[in-house]
């Protein structure tokens, strides 16, 4: 998984997933080449030593780095976008493949950890759906039926011990689970690498192509990498230009930590119906406490740029609930890339006959990382797998046309930015800390001053398929609204689909506005 801004910090940053490993130093040849080291990456990375394949694990940033060091670690194999809209949007026999393939990746992580002997404080536990003020009491009744339909277990209740929820209507869903998504990967991370794996962080993959021969793969430092078979699990996918993009969208979410009393809160999974929906866990904390990790607020990636408008209103709906929660210990975001049916894409692409693909997290990415590390083994061995039908990449989501048209219209919005003023006159008016996009004639610059005062210019333009950069003043990054790449001030990249750094801007631009 490709790096991420690292401005904010996740309550699992502290672990340093694999801290012997080193950027690939020469040319290599191995049976299959991983480009991605989150749950995805490294959880097919293991599948596959099991069953005697070489395996080498290639990453832009740190292994475990990217949007997996983001996560709130949810293990729910329920539907995020609920079990009603699967069913609907999928038909019973795949929504019910879809629930089984879900389960299986929680149990696999359960039956790996306890074999590994993983301190990663799994455990099972409730999920919590609570009704949210402005829904419609029908959503839960909604959700009882494609429950029954899919062979969901549910249960109904009535009141919570939590402000304003005294009297409020909720479904159980036992035999959840959560973990440390971070010490889970360092155990991995130590049995892949017992097991002669090479992990390779800060060795970024620029170019796939494949013959009948295998897959060549050439990374930024100009070192290749000869495989028979190649897997991008990158958030979003490095070698794909256009065709997944147009089924998945880039979404922002917010999270974070307060601390609490342990037993002040019952241990379990909390969400609620509001769209976007908010959601609550627990998690180990220091001196006896625990922290209560809550997140929500999702946008489009790039259409806003106001974290903390977001925080203030998750704070103020987690302290509704809870009013004598602690301080707050951390707050980040991450991005989710939400596909038009809800299921990830996960398989061999269309066109290519040694390259297989897993993106399209859809909010559940540590079970559709596991997922895909279920799948994609199989299929590089040419076996059947009960579960690829319900992931293909290839396939076409009929139902979702509505969606299709809605998500892709952002590409063309966000074109129309070329011709709009720039967001200051000049690059003198940049504050310290500040990034914007200044207008020079018929140039947009994407343009930062740091603390220090250093002065960087470059393109506004995404080196992926050309969309309009927009600024995160929280990760102190370039975000592309369109498929989610992110750069860093100085134009290099840290997220995919991109993998060229943003152009330079000729410095005998003055960075002023045109008249």
């Amino acid at each position: 998984m490709n790096a991420m801004c690292e401005h904010s910090q996740s309550v699992w940053m502290d672990v340093d997933v694999a801290p012997d490993a080193t950027p690939l130093s020469e040319n290599t040849h191995t049976d299959v080449a991983v480009v991605g080291a989150g749950i995805a990456g490294l959880s097919i990375a293991f599948e596959l030593a099991l069953r005697g394949h070489s395996v080498t694990v290639l990453d832009r940033g740190p292994i475990a780095g990217g949007m997996t060091a983001r996560t709130t670690a949810h293990l729910a194999p329920v539907c995020d976008d609920s079990l009603s809209a699967l069913l609907s949007m999928r038909g019973l026999e795949l929504a019910r493949d879809f629930q089984v393939s879900q389960t299986a990746a929680v149990d696999r992580i359960e039956a790996i950890q306890a074999q590994l002997g993983i301190e990663c404080e799994f455990r099972r536990l409730d999920g919590i759906l609570f009704l949210d003020p402005k829904s419609e009491k029908s959503v839960l009744d909604d959700e009882v039926s494609a429950a029954g339909d899919i062979g969901v277990a549910v249960e109904r209740g009535n009141g919570l011990p939590l402000q304003t929820l005294e009297d409020r209507p909720y479904l159980r869903y036992p035999d959840q689970a959560t973990f440390h998504p971070l010490k889970y990967l360092q155990g991995i991370a130590k049995a892949l690498e017992d097991k002669g794996v090479r992990l390779h962080p800060f060795s970024a993959v620029e170019k796939i192509s494949e013959d009948q021969n295998g897959v060549q793969i050439r990374l930024a430092s100009g070192l290749t990498v000869d495989a028979a078979d190649v897997v991008v699990a990158t958030n979003s996918p490095i070698h794909d230009v256009f065709a997944l993009h147009t089924k998945q969208a880039p979404y922002r979410t917010y999270a974070m930590g307060f601390e609490i009393e342990r037993g002040a809160l019952a241990d379990a999974l909390y969400w609620d119906t509001e769209d976007p929906y908010h959601y609550v866990r627990l998690t180990a904390g220091a001196n006896g406490k625990d922290v209560l990790i809550v997140g929500g607020e999702d946008h489009k990636t790039g259409e806003f740029d106001d974290a903390p408008k977001r925080f203030a209103a998750i704070e103020s709906w987690i302290k509704t609930l809870i009013p004598d929660l602690g301080s707050e210990l951390y707050r980040w975001s991450g991005q989710v890339m939400d596909t038009l049916d809800y299921g990830a894409f996960i398989g061999r692409e269309s066109k290519r006959a040694r390259t297989y693909v897993t993106t399209g997290d859809s909010g559940q990415g540590i079970t559709h990382g596991v997922v895909a590390s279920l799948i994609i083994p199989d299929l590089i061995e040419g076996k059947d797998n009960a579960f690829a039908a319900v992931y293909d990449p290839v396939r076409k989501p009929f139902k979702a046309a509505a969606a299709f048209v809605t998500e892709n219209s952002t590409a063309l919005a966000n074109m129309a930015q070329y011709l709009a003023l720039g967001e200051l006159g000049s690059v003198d008016e940049l504050e310290p800390g500040q990034g914007a996009i200044i207008r020079d004639g018929l140039t947009k610059i994407a343009a930062y001053r740091s603390e220090d005062g250093t002065l960087y210019q470059r393109s506004a333009v995404c080196t992926h398929l050309g969309c309009h950069l927009q600024w995160n003043s929280l990760e102190t990054c370039w975000d592309c609204p369109c498929h989610g790449s992110h750069f860093a001030p100085d134009g290099s990249v840290l997220n995919g689909p991109a993998v060229a750094p943003l152009a330079e801007i000729d410095g005998n631009h003055d960075g002023k506005a045109a008249e």
